[in-house]
């Protein structure tokens, strides 16, 4: 299994730059859905936008996994997840802690 590079959310991306309370959320996301998931966001919930694309460039096929930190500056552990697929099609999970986990699968 493909395990692309640990990928980080800065504490400006939710421009809370200097709060040093916050620990560290790290978080697996393993695709399990027969496509090929090209986009991946993960917003703070109650924000009012999708923040950056996490995997840029890269994709995660189907079967791979990756690593992100979510580490926005503030404390919070729910976040809400939007993948994003190749040929169209998004699957959202809302209100995800990711404090209390450690891995997140996308199924069909």
């Amino acid at each position: 299994m493909k395990y692309l590079t640990t990928l980080v959310l800065s504490a400006l991306l939710a421009g809370q730059a200097g709060n040093t309370h916050a620990a560290d959320r790290n978080v697996d996301i393993i695709n399990k859905t027969g496509r090929s998931l090209t986009h991946f966001y993960a917003s703070r919930v109650g924000a009012n936008d999708w923040e950056e694309d996490i995997l840029g460039k890269d994709t995660l096929e189907n079967g791979e996994t990756f690593s992100i930190n979510i580490d926005d500056g503030t404390g919070a552990c729910r976040f809400d997840f939007r993948a994003v697929f190749q040929g169209g099609g998004e699957l959202v999970k809302n209100n995800i802690n990711v404090c209390e986990i450690s891995t997140f699968t996308y199924r069909p």
